[in-house]
């Protein structure tokens, strides 16, 4: 249209004279720049864009855990990534979290599950990370170590750890430390608890291991203390008792949503999960 206009303005005076559809075209283009220019600055081009979420698996698992919450805050307009956690070292993954989000613009609201919980929680303050959203997860103070906060009633806190584990030597790591699996019949009944056996199958024959170590790394100084938190509590949770989960939220002063499910509740209650994950970003635009 722009061109057509320009090559009967450059015409001749005496061919100027503009056909009645042409002088209607003309007028609805200038209809259309008024529009614009009258558009308000609260519309929709210039609302602050949504904060991205950033979703952090635990051990035992790995990103495609997500699936279901990622992709209903896409659904909802939700920037979303999942890195990946290497589980091998507390300080490790939270400095290779912090370098991760260096990457993104703009706020982020930062979602751990179980181990990632930790991770989140042991991250250096970054001026954009404007909420925490735990989910069955560990919530440590300055100092603590994962592995001792799910407390006596856990479906972990056994007397003969070779009755619940599978431990397997890896190349690289400190002296004496091994890689933790789950058996089967732990990861059905506790960790899984309210998956259908079929998929529980499945998710435990592709479990991510975790190392010893990174299980009794003290934590550092908590990003709780700094950035406002919610926590997602799985009322049904056998490896982060509901008690051991309601401790850790009242001390970090997080708003706690009860969720009916077991530790695994991104996978099993994707849907509640996400409602958390929300209300946690709606909070960050007020």
């Amino acid at each position: 249209m722009f061109n057509r206009i320009l090559k009967l303005l450059r015409q001749p005076r005496r061919r100027r004279a503009a056909p009645l559809a042409f002088v209607a075209t003309l007028a609805v283009v200038s209809s259309l720049t008024v529009a614009v220019a009258a558009t308000p600055a609260w519309s929709d081009t210039s609302k602050t864009p949504k904060p991205t979420i950033v979703l952090v698996h635990g051990a035992w698992a790995d990103g495609s855990s997500w699936s279901g919450v990622a992709t209903r805050l896409q659904q909802q307009g939700y920037p979303v990534r999942v890195p990946p956690v290497t589980l091998r070292s507390l300080a490790g993954d939270s400095s290779n979290l912090a370098q991760f989000l260096s990457t993104i613009d703009g706020p982020i609201v930062l979602v751990g599950h179980s181990y990632g919980g930790g991770v989140i929680t042991n991250m250096a303050p970054d001026p954009d990370v404007k909420a925490l959203v735990y989910v069955d997860a560990f919530v440590p103070a300055e100092g603590e170590v994962l592995g001792d906060l799910p407390g006596p009633d856990s479906a972990l806190a056994v007397a003969d750890p070779t009755t619940i584990f599978d431990f397997v030597p890896y190349t690289g790591g400190p002296p004496g430390d091994v890689e933790i699996y789950l058996k089967k019949d732990i990861f059905r009944t506790a960790f899984a608890s309210d998956l259908p056996e079929h998929r529980a199958d499945v998710l435990w024959a592709s479990q991510r291991p975790i190392t010893a170590s990174a299980l009794h790394e003290p934590a550092g100084v908590p990003a709780w203390q700094s950035v406002p938190s919610w926590y997602a509590l799985g009322t049904r949770d056998m490896i982060i008792p509901p008690s051991a989960q309601q401790a850790m939220a009242d001390r970090a002063g997080s708003t706690v949503v009860r969720v009916r499910a077991g530790h695994l509740s991104p996978v099993s209650r994707p849907g509640a999960v996400t409602d958390v994950i929300e209300e946690a970003a709606r909070g960050t635009a007020q």
